[in-house]
């Protein structure tokens, strides 16, 4: 297997873990009954802990992603 063969079985397993990782943060939002409110509120814990691997997990992929077109993917 080549480096463009590898890039590609890591970009795949990057994508699926954010995929994954917003659809965690994504439970519970969205179409409330109550209307959705307008408070800003502030993450913590767990949610905070996702947001911030949301973060980085889009930098390793937008970095696997401009590695893969270097190697000629």
């Amino acid at each position: 297997m080549e480096l463009k063969d590898y890039l590609a079985i890591v970009q795949i397993i990057i994508s699926l873990t954010l995929i994954l990782i917003v659809l965690v943060q994504a439970r519970g939002e969205g179409w409330s009954p109550r209307g959705g409110s307008s408070i800003t509120r502030t993450r913590r814990g767990v949610e905070k802990t996702l947001f911030q691997l949301t973060i980085i997990i889009v930098a390793l992929f937008l970095l696997i992603s401009a590695l893969s077109v270097r190697a000629g993917l």
